[in-house]
C-alpha cells in the first residue's frame, strides 16, 4: 500500500491509500475518487516529502557510486517554496476536519428523505407530517420555492461516502 496526499480542484487536502501508482491512476481515472469536503473528482497528487535515509546515502557516497539528484532537488525545492506554510495548511486540515465532524454529526442525527426534500419540507411546516429533522435533495427553484413560503432549509453539500446509498 502507498499513501498519495491528494487534492482537490478546490484546493481540499486529504489523504488516500492506493495499491500503487497505477491503482490511483485507473480510480482518478474511472472517477472513483472523491474529495471528502466538497465531492469534486478532479482529483491530483501532491508533493510528498520522501523519506531520506542519510546512512544510505552516506554508504553510497562512500562506495565511489556517483548519484545525480540535482535536478530533482532543484523541483522539489522549486514545489515547496509554492506549497503551503505548515501553520496555515495545519488550521486547513483542523477546519476540514472540524467541517466533516459537523457532517457526520449532521447525517447522524437527520432523516435522510432523498429527492422528497421538498415536499417533506413542506408536509412539516404545514403540520401534515410530524416536524423533525430531515435531510435531502431539492433543486435550487425547489429550495427558492420554499424560502417563498417561509419555510427555512440550508444547504449543505454533503460527500458521497457520508451520504449512504441512493434513493
Amino acid at each position: 500500500m502507498i499513501v498519495f496526499n491528494l487534492r482537490c480542484a478546490n484546493d481540499h487536502r486529504f489523504e488516500g491509500w492506493f495499491a500503487g501508482h497505477d491503482a490511483f491512476d485507473k480510480q482518478r481515472d474511472a472517477e472513483l475518487i472523491e474529495c471528502p469536503m466538497c465531492g469534486s473528482k478532479q482529483i491530483g497528487k501532491l508533493l510528498s516529502a520522501p523519506r531520506i535515509n542519510r546512512g544510505a546515502m552516506a554508504s553510497v557516497a562512500a562506495s565511489g557510486i556517483q548519484a545525480d539528484d540535482s535536478h530533482q532537488e532543484k523541483a522539489l525545492m522549486q514545489q515547496a517554496g509554492s506549497a503551503l506554510n505548515p501553520q496555515v495548511q495545519a488550521q486547513m486540515m483542523a477546519l476540514q476536519a472540524a467541517w466533516l465532524q459537523m457532517a457526520r454529526y449532521v447525517v447522524e442525527n437527520t432523516e435522510d428523505v432523498g429527492r422528497d426534500f421538498a415536499e417533506e419540507a413542506r408536509r412539516m411546516h404545514y403540520q401534515e407530517a410530524p416536524e423533525r429533522s430531515i435531510r435531502g435533495q431539492a433543486s435550487r427553484e425547489e429550495a427558492q420555492a420554499l424560502a417563498e413560503e417561509g419555510i427555512e432549509v440550508l444547504s449543505l453539500p454533503l460527500p458521497s461516502a457520508l451520504k449512504g446509498p441512493v434513493q
